[in-house]
């Protein structure tokens, strides 16, 4: 800890009783939760709509954005902010389309929506797969990541114990229950939306003093328009094959006006919409108030690029200027670069502020587990007899379990998370289950015919395509064809050839839809597990609709300025 002053360590400590002392009043106030599921497992009824709007910012919000999405900004620049600002939108969908459909049919987990729409073995293959994803995907990553970056700001040689100190902090707040997580997480999401603001302003500052301009914020943006131009545009034209390869690089992750077809709209509709770990937040609330929430959500979700991404990119200008004394060469350092500049009292704050994300983030995660390990596996297959307070404490064993089996993959980072590329590393390998897991829900909604049939074929075959596209469509059908380009690049130190993975994602849903529809129409023209709709369901309140058009509205003008 010799970077850090008493002033950081007491804004730290400071920051940690407040979260800590809230969440146990909160537990103390609301006692039920200790033996009532739907209060333990969904916080039902009780979180207001800036409650579950903060919640899902502060879930998630985490090292996979303050490190990995700063890392990219240092890579690519803001086309990066097409996951946050194309999220804005995808919310405004889950909230007008989606959310009608899960409160009116008591929807408590995405399994069971799987279960009442199509049958008992689509809801156990998801189940298993989510259950596999949120722990050795999402769990290991927030983890590891943050640990890294917390650890760089302290002077390196305390990963461990930070992994245990973010690890039990996490499970301090989760054990209370999805209200303890969703009251704690509005204080967690102020906390990092000012220190990250706060950061930002520094990082802007320090780029202005450093080429000559003194500490003045804007004159630092400025300095980012004129030393990283290529960083100031949303879409990247599709290179030739001879392109520098940087340029190849950054088309792979952010391919261009083809992503806007493609694997973007998956990757933001699934991860709002049929995510536990995210819609968990909303269940428990009435039409209205699960709305305004999630409509917050998406407003807050427009400024978080300046929060995450900004910092990336001024640490690349300061590493190009030779600035950068601090930098290891990896992007994801490019954050913790960035706040080893601050002055005393603001590098606690901001420390603050990214361990505010990543225990939100964990303790979000660890009840998503926790819930659909104890509703969707243990009440139905194990123990179908367990009351009320047995299953609660069934799903705090459970959040142990994650978390301990999570501690042990990234010990050593035995998944590789770190030579990925954190960002990377989320985006691809969730993408690997996004296509056909969303094809099977948005069919399931909005599509009477679709059966169990096709359900469980859809997500085997959308996983099958996936893995093809990444990984043996290039050598099998060529390098060039019209479905897709090819490019090569170097992955752990040998050449391969490649197809952006929000291409691969756009494909396999495009051919997973196709499949289901086709096995549907040999089956009836109503599946009797069909849900009734009505145009009822989705009409919008006037206060919605000017949420919607003050978020479209400025989502606009920021692709008009940056395009």
């Amino acid at each position: 800890m010799k970077n850090l002053s008493v002033a950081d360590i007491s804004v730290f400590v400071i920051y940690f009783f407040i979260v800590a002392g809230y969440g146990y009043w909160i537990y103390r106030k609301k006692k039920k939760a200790v033996t009532d599921t739907h209060d333990f497992f969904l916080a039902e009824g009780s979180l207001t709509w800036w409650a579950i709007g903060a919640s899902l910012i502060a879930s998630n919000i985490s090292a996979e954005q303050f490190i990995g999405m700063s890392g990219e900004g240092f890579f690519a620049g803001i086309a990066v902010a097409a996951y946050e600002w194309i999220a804005a939108v995808a919310l405004i969908i889950i909230a007008v389309w989606f959310m009608p459909v899960y409160l009116k049919n008591k929807i408590f987990t995405m399994p069971q929506f799987l279960k009442q729409r199509y049958n008992g073995t689509v809801a156990m293959i998801m189940t298993v797969f989510w259950l596999f994803l949120y722990v050795f995907v999402n769990l290991t990553s927030i983890l590891y990541l943050g640990a890294v970056a917390i650890d760089g700001l302290l002077g390196g040689g305390h990963l461990h114990t930070i992994m245990i100190v973010l690890a039990l902090f996490a499970l301090i707040i989760t054990l209370g229950g999805m209200k303890v997580i969703g009251y704690t997480d509005v204080i967690q999401v102020a906390v990092l939306i000012i220190g990250g603001l706060a950061t930002t302003y520094l990082a802007l500052t320090i780029v202005s003093e450093r080429f000559g301009f003194g500490k003045d914020a804007l004159a630092g943006f400025n300095v980012l328009l004129k030393e990283a131009p290529d960083h100031f545009h949303m879409i990247f034209n599709k290179p030739a094959q001879d392109a520098p390869q940087i340029q190849i690089d950054r088309y792979l992750v952010l391919p261009g006006i083809a992503m806007y077809f493609a694997g973007q709209w998956i990757v933001n509709l699934n991860y709002w919409g049929c995510n536990q770990y995210i819609t968990q937040r909303a269940l428990g609330a009435d039409l209205k108030t699960a709305r305004t929430g999630i409509l917050f959500a998406g407003f807050l979700k427009l400024l978080m690029p300046v929060i995450v991404m900004l910092p990336g990119i001024a640490a690349y200008v300061l590493h190009n200027g030779n600035h950068l004394e601090n930098f290891n060469g990896s992007k994801d350092s490019a954050y913790s670069s960035i706040l080893a500049f601050l002055p005393s009292g603001l590098k606690g704050l901001s420390i603050a502020a990214l361990t505010a994300a990543i225990v939100a983030s964990l303790a979000g995660k660890l009840n998503s587990i926790s819930t659909i390990y104890t509703l969707d596996i243990h009440k139905k297959y194990i123990s179908k007899g367990a009351d009320e307070r047995k299953q609660v404490w069934t799903g705090r064993v459970t959040v142990w379990v994650a978390m301990i089996i999570a501690l042990i993959f990234t010990w050593e980072d035995l998944l590789g998370i770190g030579g990925e590329g954190g960002f990377t590393f989320i985006q691809k390998y969730t993408g690997f289950i996004s296509p056909g897991v969303f094809a099977m829900f948005i069919l399931g909604m909005f599509w009477k015919r679709t059966t169990g049939t096709a359900a469980v074929v859809g997500v085997v075959l959308g996983l099958v395509l996936a893995i093809f596209f990444n990984n043996y469509a290039p050598t099998v059908l060529g390098h060039e064809t019209w479905l897709y380009t090819a490019y090569k690049t170097v992955e752990g130190g040998k050449e391969v050839w490649r197809i952006p993975f929000l291409i691969n994602m756009g494909w396999s849903f495009f051919f997973t839809v196709l499949t289901m529809i086709a096995i549907s129409l040999r089956g009836p023209k109503v599946n009797p597990h069909a849900f009734i709709l009505d145009k009822e369901m989705f009409k919008v309140s006037p206060a919605h609709i000017v949420m919607i058009v003050v978020t479209l509205l400025v989502l606009a003008a920021l692709y008009i300025r940056f395009w």
